[in-house]
Formats: structure tokens, C-alpha cells, sequence
């Protein structure tokens, strides 16, 4: 391949690339940007790994109570187990399966992924991946909004704060942005110390509101009666709470950031990456674990808040509205621990915005470049997380830092991308000969669509919101996917042992191919071609290899390339390729051949009919077109040289 000289990067420059490679090239799950593959790299034990994603999964304690005591009133406890077993029993289960069929990091995308080709399949996956954009920023924003809320709604800071929360939530994006500008270790450990000492606090916290439950027995004869005053009988309840159940959909959050950072959990010595078994194995247990974990305190925080908090201090306004945790720390335990549990939910809220961060950084390079939708300094960190802290500010700034405004776009990404998984496990399943598993994914898959299509009626802001990150992504890569259209897309050339005889025997003459277009493939097409090139740029003789070039699937990007070489009739030698784009494919052969002989190929064509413009969108998205002029104008970006650069040919 053609090399040209660059000078050294300045040391911003080099700093902000560090750990960019060669990504993103072929077709195989390791070629994506894989943190094994940075120098050094060993991976993290999982359950650090699972502090990470636990930051935005554990943190919905600080609001989640409050949201099911809101939405169910006096069922909140059983419209809670509900929720627990649609996690432990479903969304679990899924993404268990999810872990085994993409242990790359890509998700349940990639095996939807696999489903559709060409453009429809890559369409497919930029829709999903605003989803996941909608999810993971999202998270960041509305997270920092609610860490602000949480301090400026401090009883002690009230005064001192009000009317600052976006000032606040940008400084705590920014500062998020900074941890990650830092390095992705230290995000991690940040996450374990805040992770450990929440969960500690929140122990506290459950112990204490359940002595007080034991000790002050009338409170649970009290709620119990009201129960089924205004319920009647556990079917009654068990169907009311089925019906609130996706206005509690939030604590379904961080498992597509778990299987998203699967490449940073470290697995066995003798994982490969085509059977990384260790990894798989230990990231079950990171989602197992941390579901198991979710279920006690969320069970356990809505009994003790639905039976000790009046009802009316979850409304807004309420000293419990969207913080009934910390107003039980604060009622029980005393302004001193009160405020340190604050100031541990404001944390760990502050950083729930890590997980969906490692989350995009692990999963939008995996896709879009490989696509040719995004440029090659996506590839590299700091740059992706600099472009996400900046959208992260105008998400804040339209927003107002508002929570509830960001509640519906939140739950939305969250359920499609979880209905995405469960549908992907199901086909798999089905692929598998699982009659099981395929019924039991399957049923899965209709609740949480259910789940979806119920919060989609009662907020469509979020879908709105949704489509509107959809759009900016299709939109963003179809104008870089333009701007890199001439790119020499080729990343590796294989020549079969007739190819390499055919450029050898040429390279002591005047190399000199012509691109054919495969018709027949008979005597006489091959026979009228050399005629044609001989009388149109008037030159003697039939010493030329024709190249021929299928196009495979116009919608991929980069590919390698192999060149097999055949004689046919006796006596016309042909190399044919395959490939996403014929202008490329020609390229990039001409390049190879240059270097393997040291000689200035040429190539010859015939003009093609029909409109410029035409020809050039026939180019962008079928890989065909005018090919003469595009293989020159891909030449020539590859080699600035010109005495270095492959003769163009056109009669």
C-alpha cells in the first residue's frame, strides 16, 4: 500500500490520539477498537468493572423510591417486586445470553446487525444506535440534573444555590468529561470508592428504616389495611401494579452498559479473542450480581419509604419528592449523617454519567467508523469524549438541567434498546434449535415491548427526543461517509500464486491492466476489449491482464482485498476481485502492484455513459459509477507523489 511521510504530531496532538490504531478493518469482532489491544492492557477484575456500570444501576436508588411511590401510592412494595422479577426473570436472563453472543462489546446491535445487508442493515443499526445515544447521554445529563437538584435542594445550601442548577449540571458534566480526559482507569477507580461507600451508607439507611418498621408495628398493620381497602384482593393489586409497572421502568437501567464495557473485564490467562470464555463467564456474574444486588435494596427501599414517609412528602414540593432515602437519612439518623448521605447520592448521581460514558466510548467506535461515518480521530478517546461532553451541554442547556423533562427520552432509549436485545436472544435461540429459551425470550420480549409501546403513548416526548439523536447521527454520517468517499478504503491486498505470476511476468515489461466489466465472459468480449483500448489510446500489441471487479455489498467501508488470477480461453489472463467499491478495489491493486515490482503500473478505461451526477450517486452508494475519474481522484489522495502515482488510462 502507498506510504507517504507525515511530521511528527505536536504533543497536544499526540496526546489526544494516544491509543489510536488501525481500527475498525475487516469484518472479524476483534478488528473493533478493543481495550486488549492498547499496549499494556490487561483488563479490569469484574467486579470493579461492575462498579462501573453499578454507578448509573445503584444510583436510581436516589430517585426510584420516590418515582414508584409516585406512581403506585400504597402498592409501591408490590409494583416493586414486580419490577424485580421482570428484571431477575427477564431483562437478566437476556442480556446473560447477549454476553455469550457478543462478548466484543457491541450488544444486542450486533446481532441484529447481522439480520440485514447492505444499506438496510446499516440504517438498522445508526436507528438503534440513537437509541443508545438517547440512553447513554441521556444518562449523563439527566443524572448530573438530578445530582444538582439533590444539592441545591439541601436544606443547608438552599439558599445559597437556588436558581444555579444548570450552572451546577454543566460543571458536573465538564468535570465527568475531565475523569475521562484523565484516563479510564482512573474512572473506575473513582467508581469503585463511590459505589462501595453509597451501597455502605444505603445499608445503614435499610437497617435503620426497618427497625423502626419492627419497632413501630402499627405502621405496617396501618398500610396493610389501606391496602386492601383500596385494592380489595392481591389479584386487584398484582393487575394495578402490571399497569403502573412502565412508569417504573427506570430501574431496568445499566444493563447495556454492562455487556457495552464487556472488553474491560479480564477473564483467563488463555481467552482468545474469537472464545474469550473467562470474560464471558465473569461478566454474567458482574450482571448477576449487581441485579441481585439492585433487587434487595429496591424491594427493601420501597417497603420501608411507602410505610414510613407520608404521603404527601412524595409529592412536589415534598421533602421526600425525588430524594425519599435521603429524607428517611435525614429523619432517623440526623442532619450530620443526613448530609454525608447527601452528599454521597450527589456523587454517585454525578457519576452515573461514567457508566453511559464507557458505554458510548466502547460502542459508537465499534460501528461508525467501520462504516465510513465517522473520521479516523474517532477512533482515539479523547477526542469521542470531548465530542460527548460537548452535546451532553446543549442536551443540559435546551433542557434546563430540568429531570423530568429528560424522564421520558431516558425511558425510552433504555426500553428499545432491552426490546432490541430480547427480540436478538429470541432469534438466536431460535437459530440454536432452543425451543425453550426461543418461548421463554419470546415472552420476554413481548412484555418489555409492551413495557415500551405503554411509555411511548404516555410520554412520546421521548421517542421525539429519540428521533431527533437518530437524525443528527444519520445526518453526521452521511456527510462524513461523503467527505471520505475518495478514501483508499482497501486495508490489506492478497494475491493467489497465479495474480503474483501474472504482475511478475509483467513487471519486466510495461505493466498494463484494463478494467473490464464482467459480461459473458466469452472469447469474444475479451477479444472486442483489447480492440476497443488498442484503437481508442492507440497502442500496439495484447500484452494486458484484464481486472474485474464484483461488488459485494456497496455499504460497507473498509474491507481487505483478495485477488485471484485465472487464464481463460487459453490464452487472456483476468484478475478478479471483490469488493465494496470497483474505483477502490482498482486502487488499491495498482498501489500494490507498484510496490511489489517498483514499476508504474497502468490502467486503461472506457468512459461511462450517462450523467456526472448520476454516475457519482450510483458511486456513493453501489460502489459502481464513473469509475475511470473516481480511481484517479483515489490515486491521487493516497499518493500526493505524482511521478510515484498509478497511470490513469481513459479513451
Amino acid at each position: 500500500m502507498a506510504t507517504t511521510e507525515h511530521p511528527p504530531p505536536g504533543r497536544l496532538r499526540a496526546w489526544m490520539l494516544e491509543g489510536l490504531a488501525d481500527m475498525g478493518k475487516g469484518h472479524a469482532p476483534q478488528a473493533a477498537p478493543d481495550p486488549e489491544a492498547a499496549p499494556g492492557h490487561k483488563g479490569q477484575r469484574w467486579y470493579r468493572v461492575m462498579c462501573l456500570t453499578g454507578v448509573d444501576y445503584f444510583s436510581t436508588l436516589g430517585y426510584q423510591p420516590g418515582i414508584a411511590a409516585l406512581a403506585a401510592g400504597l402498592l409501591s412494595p408490590v409494583a416493586t417486586i414486580v419490577l424485580v422479577v421482570v428484571t431477575l426473570a427477564g431483562a437478566l436472563p437476556v442480556y446473560r445470553r447477549v454476553a455469550e453472543e457478543s462478548p466484543h462489546g457491541e450488544g444486542s446491535i450486533a446481532m441484529l446487525e447481522r439480520l440485514l445487508s447492505f444499506w438496510k442493515g446499516k440504517l438498522f443499526v445508526l436507528t438503534l444506535l440513537g437509541f443508545a445515544a438517547t440512553d447513554f447521554l441521556i444518562t449523563i445529563t439527566l443524572s448530573a440534573a438530578d445530582a444538582s437538584t439533590h444539592l441545591v435542594e439541601n436544606p443547608h445550601l438552599t439558599s445559597t444555590l437556588h436558581d444555579r442548577q444548570l450552572v451546577i449540571t454543566l460543571v458536573l458534566v465538564a468535570l465527568l468529561g475531565a475523569v475521562f480526559l484523565k484516563g479510564f482507569l482512573e474512572a473506575i477507580g473513582v467508581a469503585v470508592a463511590l459505589v462501595v461507600v453509597y451501597l455502605g451508607l444505603n445499608v445503614v439507611v435499610v437497617a435503620v428504616g426497618l427497625w423502626h418498621v419492627i419497632t413501630e408495628g402499627h405502621v405496617v398493620t396501618d398500610w396493610a389495611d389501606a391496602l386492601t381497602a383500596e385494592h380489595g384482593n392481591v389479584f386487584v393489586m398484582i393487575g394495578v401494579s402490571l399497569l403502573v409497572f412502565p412508569k417504573l421502568a427506570l430501574g431496568l437501567s445499566g444493563f447495556e452498559t454492562g455487556v457495552a464495557v464487556m472488553p474491560h473485564v479480564q477473564g483467563d490467562p488463555d481467552d482468545t479473542a474469537e472464545h474469550p470464555r473467562g470474560r464471558i463467564r465473569d461478566t454474567k456474574k458482574l450482571l448477576t450480581t449487581a441485579a441481585l444486588i439492585m433487587s434487595v435494596f429496591l424491594i427493601a427501599t420501597s417497603f420501608i419509604t411507602t410505610v414510613l414517609i407520608p404521603e404527601k412528602e412524595f409529592e412536589s414540593g415534598g421533602q421526600a419528592n425525588g430524594r425519599a432515602l435521603a429524607y428517611l437519612a435525614h429523619e432517623y439518623l440526623g442532619n450530620a449523617f443526613g448530609t454525608v448521605y447527601d452528599v454521597s447520592t450527589i456523587a454517585i448521581l454525578w457519576f452515573a454519567g461514567a457508566s453511559a460514558m464507557a458505554g458510548l466510548l466502547n460502542l459508537m467506535p465499534r460501528y461508525l467508523p467501520r462504516y465510513g461515518m465517522a473520521p479516523h480521530w474517532a477512533r482515539a478517546v479523547r477526542p469521542m469524549v470531548i465530542v460527548f461532553t460537548l452535546v451532553a451541554f446543549l442536551v443540559t442547556w435546551i433542557f434546563d438541567a430540568d429531570v423530568d423533562a429528560q424522564g421520558g427520552a431516558y425511558a425510552t432509549g433504555v426500553l428499545v434498546l432491552m426490546s432490541s436485545a430480547a427480540i436478538a436472544v429470541t432469534i438466536a435461540a431460535r437459530r440454536a434449535g432452543q425451543r425453550g429459551w426461543t418461548v421463554g425470550f419470546a415472552a420476554i420480549s413481548a412484555v418489555l415491548l409492551y413495557v415500551t409501546v405503554v411509555n411511548v403513548i404516555e410520554r412520546p416526548d421521548g421517542v421525539k427526543i429519540g428521533a431527533c439523536f437518530i437524525a443528527g447521527i444519520i445526518l453526521v454520517s452521511l456527510l462524513s461517509r461523503l467527505a471520505r468517499a475518495f478514501e483508499l478504503r482497501v486495508t490489506s491486498v492478497t494475491l493467489d500464486s497465479m495474480a503474483e505470476r501474472f504482475i511478475r511476468d509483467m513487471a519486466s515489461r510495461k505493466i498494463r491492466f484494463i478494467a473490464n466489466e464482467p459480461d459473458q465472459r466469452d472469447k469474444a468480449e475479451y477479444r472486442d476489449k483489447i480492440e476497443q483500448i488498442r484503437q481508442d489510446n492507440d497502442i500496439p500489441g495484447e500484452d494486458f491482464v484484464f481486472v474485474e471487479v464484483t461488488v459485494v455489498d456497496p455499504s460497507e467501508f473498509e474491507s481487505g482485498l483478495t485477488v485471484r488470477g485465472e487464464v481463460l480461453h487459453g490464452r487472456y489472463r483476468v484478475l478478479t476481485l471483490e469488493s465494496s467499491s470497483i474505483s477502490n478495489a482498482l486502487a488499491a491493486l495498482l498501489l500494490h502492484t507498484r510496490d511489489a515490482t517498483g514499476c508504474l503500473p497502468h490502467i486503461y478505461f472506457e468512459w461511462t455513459e450517462g450523467n456526472p451526477f448520476a454516475n457519482f450517486l450510483r458511486f456513493f452508494l453501489f460502489g459502481q459509477g464513473e469509475v475511470a475519474p473516481v480511481t484517479r481522484e483515489v490515486l491521487r489522495e493516497a499518493e500526493p507523489d505524482r511521478d510515484r502515482r498509478p497511470r490513469v488510462h481513459t479513451g
